[in-house]
């Protein structure tokens, strides 16, 4: 990821998006109800569940949310033009905190004390306070092709099991691929995200500074990386996910896949859209740390809307445990509230999953999530990932182990610079 500084007062240009043509929709009108504007991406994918409680924070303080729904891949670009337009929405579900908006941000650290938000994914800026909540929690984990293990007879550890190791794990693949002709033992994500909890499980900390600010990946990640180029060898793992782009989940969803190493995410697509085999989760390998990565989204209220009191109490609403537990439930999120029980009404099996996978997990998990937080604070956007583009040189055979350790130490350390 490269981090490039930006100042509030970048002269970057207004994009010309007509998404919405919201004109500072969140400013009640002189005699009329107030109307909260928020700019979020995939809830219709995820069931709603922000609509659902808008509607239901209407129909108690008669407040009106209107719920703005962009393309992932423009929300950034509309909170940018909105923030140099002066035309920001009053909250938003956000993928990182800009640093063009993030002087324009509320402060919601007494929801977050009030709401036992999860602690571990709170940050605090240079005055101390949070400017943003994690909205809900995504994580890496392990899905196997159900029917192809029991055709072979292979078992697999459970929620409450010892977790299996890598080699342990590889050698149950190749078990069932012998036993059932499956093509591939295992596809993952070719994402620094996936990679990065591969590490951890190996002891790794990941890409770290030393006190002189200079990055390097450790021994353990090292010793990951050629374990990982190993099992890329277009028997166990298809070469084509990491170097050619191929979709890893159409491959699992297609029946010739034993395990899928993605995330959280995958849980309601497989429940609706896998109907030619069983799926399910099981505990991923530890060798020897168990080890997830945790991701989210941010929630942020912005200053200067005309409806900041109005905007900082629909979330402190909408954090509260009763509420907070509807949305998890209809989006089938993981929560970043604590002590929250979450009914799911169709694959509670898979969340209990994930769930004990973040409570056994390293604290590290929380590592990449917290420092995206952390620069978008102190001024700098992400670019480039230098983990995943240097794995993938390395996969590639253009270069060797040690250069490639090197590369992902010497590019961070650059992309981290001021």
């Amino acid at each position: 990821m490269k981090l490039r500084t930006l100042a509030a007062t970048s002269s970057l240009a207004v994009v010309a998006l007509t998404l919405t043509a919201c004109g500072g929709g969140s400013e009640p009108a002189a005699d009329g109800p107030v109307s909260l504007e928020f700019v979020l991406s995939g809830d219709a994918n995820q069931g709603g569940g922000y609509q659902a409680l808008a509607d239901k924070y209407e129909e108690e303080t008669g407040v009106h949310v209107e719920i703005v729904d962009v393309p992932y891949e423009d929300l950034v670009t509309r909170l940018r033009s909105g923030a140099q337009a002066g035309n920001l929405p009053a909250l938003a579900r956000a993928s990182e905190v800009d640093p063009l908006w993030e002087s324009q941000l509320l402060d919601l650290t007494d929801i977050a004390e009030e709401r036992n938000v999860m602690d571990s994914l709170l940050v605090e800026n240079e005055d101390g306070e949070i400017h943003a909540l994690p909205s809900d929690l995504t994580a890496v984990g392990l899905f196997l092709n159900k029917t192809l293990f029991d055709e072979a007879g292979v078992t697999y550890p459970g929620i409450d099991d010892e977790p299996w190791t890598w080699d342990e794990f590889t050698a149950a693949l190749q078990q069932v691929q012998d036993a059932t002709g499956a093509r591939y033992g295992m596809v993952m994500d070719a994402s620094a995200h996936r990679m990065r909890s591969f590490m951890y499980q190996f002891g790794s900390q990941g890409v770290q500074p030393d006190e002189a600010g200079t990055w390097t990946l450790d021994e353990e990640g090292a010793t990951a990386l050629e374990y990982f180029a190993e099992m890329n060898d277009d028997e166990l793992m298809p070469r084509s996910v990491w170097l050619s782009g191929e979709d890893p989940s159409a491959m699992f969803k297609s029946g010739q896949v034993a395990a899928y190493y993605s995330g959280v995410w995958q849980v309601t697509d497989f429940a609706q859209n896998i109907t030619d085999f069983e799926w399910t989760t099981a505990l991923m390998p530890a060798q020897p740390t168990r080890a997830t990565n945790i991701g989210t989204n941010w929630m942020v209220a912005f200053d200067g809307t005309g409806v900041e009191e109005e905007t900082q109490a629909f979330i402190d609403w909408m954090y509260a445990q009763e509420n907070y537990a509807e949305l998890s439930e209809t989006s089938g999120f993981l929560p970043a509230v604590e002590g929250l029980d979450v009914q799911y009404t169709s694959n509670a099996e898979a969340f209990d999953m994930y769930y004990a996978e973040i409570e056994a997990s390293d604290p590290i998990a929380g590592d990449q999530a917290t420092t995206a937080l952390k620069n978008g604070y102190e001024g700098r956007v992400l670019e480039f990932e230098p983990l995943k583009d240097e794995t993938v040189k390395y996969l590639n055979g253009e270069q060797d182990l040690a250069t490639t350790v090197r590369e992902i130490g010497e590019q961070t350390t650059e992309a981290y610079a001021d």
